[in-house]
């Protein structure tokens, strides 16, 4: 079921954190749906926020992981999917609130922006929130089709 499985892309800036990051979800059971890149060779992040957006599409994902250098720019590419809500996470309050608040359904990273203890626990923490609904449900149904 693509519930249980977990895309997850970086760039080359952000590929030493994805390593780390596909090897704690497979620890916590999740299949792993790795979309690349496979080293530090440099890259284009917005081609793995779009090969996330195309696993979204085909209905291979629920939920993932990208990761840049600063994860401004693959948040940004990834959010231009409209089934995509990415939410750039620096600690485990917002990675509860993007859950909680906003239904987000990517979590993204910047690799050179935080280290591997705190992005595991936002990692866990947004796994881990559901959404609250409510009158959020309200605010989400508007991000999904705006005016």
């Amino acid at each position: 079921m693509p519930a249980d499985i977990i895309a997850i892309a970086s760039d080359h800036a952000g590929f030493q954190l994805k390593s780390m990051l596909r090897e704690e979800l497979a620890e916590l059971g999740f299949a792993v749906l790795d979309l690349g890149t496979d080293d530090t060779e440099s890259v284009d992040y917005p081609d793995f926020a779009y090969a996330m957006s195309a696993a979204f599409r085909d209905g291979r994902t629920k939920r993932g992981v990208l990761v840049c250098g600063s994860g401004i720019g693959i948040s940004m590419a990834a959010n231009r999917n409209p089934e995509i809500r990415a939410a750039l996470i620096h600690d485990s309050f917002g990675a509860r609130m993007a859950r909680l608040h906003n239904d987000a359904n990517v979590i993204c990273f910047g690799g050179r922006a935080i280290g591997f203890d705190v992005a595991r626990d936002c990692l866990r923490t947004f796994l881990e929130t559901e959404f609250e609904g409510g009158r959020h449900a309200r605010r989400v149904e508007k991000l999904n089709n705006p005016v």
